[in-house]
């Protein structure tokens, strides 16, 4: 006999799980980490509001959108749900230091955070509602950027603008009272919406960072489409025209479907997700890691270096290795953050990579663009794990010295995790331009907290000074 659940659509699956999850339903350490991301989140987003992209987001979002009820982070903007949420989602992705799942690389928590907040604002929604959605509605996004790993960057696709979508779209859904039929619309829907370009690591522009914003605004607008009647494709994610057939031209290629469906609500897929200490593309992490453990033990003068080797995994070699001229000098902090050569050269010149880095005296620095050059690369088998990044660095010095350093575990993920202080530590760094440390302690133990929050609207107004 057929197994219904094996011939039942995918969205209609994940959208029976949504309706029947409730905040009692999530292990311990997923609302504790759910905390953690929120915080990390809204401190991103004050970071990004201090940026030139920031401001221009605000601007053009000022510009044509209708005054609402709901917080711009940091500011005393108030704007409609989807308006608030784009700037917000946007923002924290301006720094390319949001948390990112390891295996597909969906940078899931910034779009959760600003759309369910935004949606706390403009209904009521508990505390313990919001980390209920934002869970599921990270989950969601892992669980279906998991399906073909690895065919979507290197066609040029942004898996958080066409994953991201699909979380939101459940999380606002379930913060909406939709039912399970709805939801399956919505999700439908939400992928004529998924989208998200990368022709911007060619020249170092910003349209990177709009997918989160653009992630949060969709999945809204999706649910809200839905709870309105607008019907959807209900196999989205499987179907003859669906995300996956559209977008994967491997003919090779096997999306693995299962992954969106087996072990749902007991294996968190999320758990998987790793935070980032450093503002750069999450798989140069462990070299960075790498490079300044070196530069600590051994008080390393980056004029003695006389190369650096770097064993990299296939898949970011035209991500992060070439066009090697457009890596050594890059044009841009954006562009800077996705090159191996830089970030190495940073990383060691200044000691740390931090809120401020790629700034554009750095980008600007004839000893970092001149040590930039004497970085290299080359493809090492035993590095091409994808939910695994995995770094490793070798310096040559002048003298004939060799110095070694590995990185096995990219810091922040499950295997090599932040600590607590580490993150709250990050979040006074990327706040502290526009919160005082009294405010910053306000905000923190008000989302360290949120569970206990009758009211989750009231926490955006706290990020404002």
């Amino acid at each position: 006999m057929t197994d219904p659940l094996s011939t039942e659509p995918l969205s209609t699956t994940l959208a029976r799980w949504v309706v029947g999850l409730r905040y009692d339903d999530l292990p311990p350490d997923v609302v504790h980490a759910t905390k953690l991301r929120v915080m990390d989140s809204i401190g991103l987003a004050l970071a990004g509001a201090g940026t030139d992209f920031g401001r221009s987001v605000l601007d053009a979002e000022v510009a044509l959108a209708a005054e609402g009820r709901c917080c711009v982070f940091g500011t005393g903007e108030r704007l409609a749900p989807g308006s608030a949420a784009f700037v917000n989602g946007a923002r924290v992705q301006a720094l390319e230091f949001d948390d990112t799942h390891n295996e597909s690389i969906v940078h899931m928590s910034g779009p959760a955070v600003a759309s369910a907040f935004a949606l706390a604002e403009h209904q009521p929604v508990s505390g313990r509602a919001a980390i209920t959605a934002i869970a599921l509605g990270n989950e969601i996004s892992c669980r279906v950027g998991s399906v073909a790993v690895g065919q979507f960057h290197k066609r040029g696709f942004h898996p958080t603008g066409l994953f991201a979508p699909f979380g939101v779209t459940f999380l606002a859904g379930q913060l909406m009272g939709l039912g399970a039929e709805a939801l399956a619309r919505g999700a439908g829907i939400a992928g004529s919406f998924a989208s998200g370009l990368l022709e911007c690591w060619v020249d170092g522009t910003q349209s990177k960072f709009l997918h989160s914003g653009w992630a949060a605004r969709a999945g809204l607008a999706a649910a809200s489409l839905a709870r309105a009647g607008t019907t959807g494709p209900a196999r989205v994610f499987e179907g003859r025209f669906g995300l996956f057939a559209s977008h994967v031209q491997d003919p090779s290629a096997r999306p693995d479907f299962g992954r969106i469906r087996e072990n749902l609500g007991t294996d968190w897929e999320s758990r998987r997700a790793s935070f980032k200490p450093f503002p750069a593309a999450h798989v140069l992490h462990p070299y960075v890691s790498a490079v300044l453990r070196l530069r600590d033990a051994h008080g390393i003068d980056p004029a003695d270096v006389e190369s650096i080797d770097c064993p990299v995994a296939a898949f970011n070699v035209p991500i992060v290795c070439e066009p090697t001229t457009e890596k050594w000098a890059p044009a841009s902090d954006s562009h800077g953050r996705v090159s191996l050569q830089f970030t190495v050269a940073e990383a060691l010149v200044r000691g740390r990579l931090g809120k401020d880095a790629y700034a554009a005296a750095s980008l600007r620095d004839p000893g970092i663009l001149g040590l930039a050059r004497r970085v290299r690369y080359h493809h090492d088998p035993d590095f091409d794990g994808l939910a695994h990044f995995r770094g490793a660095v070798t310096i040559t010095l002048r003298d004939g010295r060799t110095l070694h350093e590995v990185e096995e575990y990219n810091r922040g993920s499950a295997q090599n995790p932040m600590t607590e202080a580490e993150l709250r530590a990050k979040f006074d760094e990327n706040a502290g331009a526009l919160l005082p440390a009294a405010a910053r302690d306000r905000l923190c133990d008000a989302v360290m907290r949120l569970d206990t929050l009758p009211e989750a609207g009231s926490l955006p107004g706290l990020t404002v000074p």
